[in-house]
């Protein structure tokens, strides 16, 4: 999937995010968060498309997470990275040279799991890669859903959380699962697409609206650009950072801005790593109507 595929992708679906604030500005160009670190006390910064693409630290952004945090900048990272144990999350960033601490670092893995809780007596079917392991989930009691059609007939609901290990075939169990009996779809991470080294990663998002799509099924989603992420991230800066001076940092208008724009906070969209690196962004803008704060070149 290319970039003008995967925003189809996801202007096929704004029925089911929030709706976009109207903007009578346009969005103000930047070279860099340097040039707005005097505007917020507190940076959002998405991970995939601005500390990262795939396994590979955007060159200098390392070096700009410390020039905001030496200036007195809360920094955190609000990530859709659900298919993840956050422990394994730290360790790459450590790896990538990043200094976040625990603390630091909100998923929308945490999100999903601090609003269903435990989901005592429901055994639940999960989408995830097994490789990634089961770190954080060890209150839930989950199946993995493979080839064996048994499980997607007998769990009481399902969890979307990772998509590497996903296949059609497992697709169209669930889909026929779900025709057969309705039960809740919990989506741990709303992207449709993610970047990579080589393109663009199919995320559970894309799986989600297609069941939705297919079987009517409602699911439920965690993760930007939902305001349950959002409010867990409010919650970890406290009371004393105003919403205005408050800023997400992302690659994509869907999740990011258009998050930020129904959190009330403001937005900046990097346009040359990530989901829009080599597209035409005003184009972009200008067709989904989602106007970031700023555009900024690179974080």
């Amino acid at each position: 999937m290319d970039t003008a595929k995967a925003f189809a992708a996801y202007e096929a679906v704004r029925h089911r995010l929030p709706a976009a604030v109207p903007s009578r500005q346009p969005a103000q160009r930047v070279a860099t968060l340097e040039d707005i670190a005097e505007d917020y006390d507190a940076f959002l910064l998405d991970a995939f498309g601005v500390l990262n693409i795939g396994e590979t630290a955007i060159p200098g952004v390392v070096e700009r997470v410390r020039s905001l945090k030496a200036r007195g900048k809360r920094v955190i990272v609000v990530s859709n990275a659900a298919g993840f144990p956050h422990a394994t999350l730290m360790q790459k960033y450590h790896r990538l040279g990043y200094d976040f601490t625990a603390e630091d670092v909100i998923t929308s893995r945490a999100t999903l799991l601090a609003a269903i809780g435990s989901c005592e007596g429901l055994h639940l079917g999960l989408m995830a890669t097994p490789s990634a392991g089961l770190r954080d989930l060890e209150a839930l009691n989950v199946t993995y859903l493979e080839e064996d059609p048994a499980p997607y007939a007998e769990v009481d609901g399902f969890l979307m959380i990772g998509s590497a290990a996903w296949t059609e075939q497992r697709y169209s169990l669930l889909v026929q699962a779900l025709t057969q009996r309705t039960r809740p779809v919990w989506v741990g991470n709303p992207d449709i697409v993610a970047p990579r080294e080589t393109g663009f990663s199919v995320e559970p998002g894309y799986f989600a609206h297609r069941l939705a799509d297919q079987t009517g099924v409602a699911p439920q989603f965690f993760g930007k650009p939902f305001g349950n992420i959002f409010e867990l991230a409010f919650q970890r800066l406290g009371s004393g950072i105003p919403r205005n001076r408050i800023v997400m940092v992302g690659d994509s208008l869907h999740t990011d801005i258009l998050g930020a724009q129904a959190a009330g906070i403001g937005s900046a969209l990097i346009s040359d790593y990530g989901f829009f690196a080599g597209y035409d962004v005003d184009s972009a803008i200008r067709d989904s109507g989602i106007v970031p704060t700023y555009v900024a070149s690179r974080p």
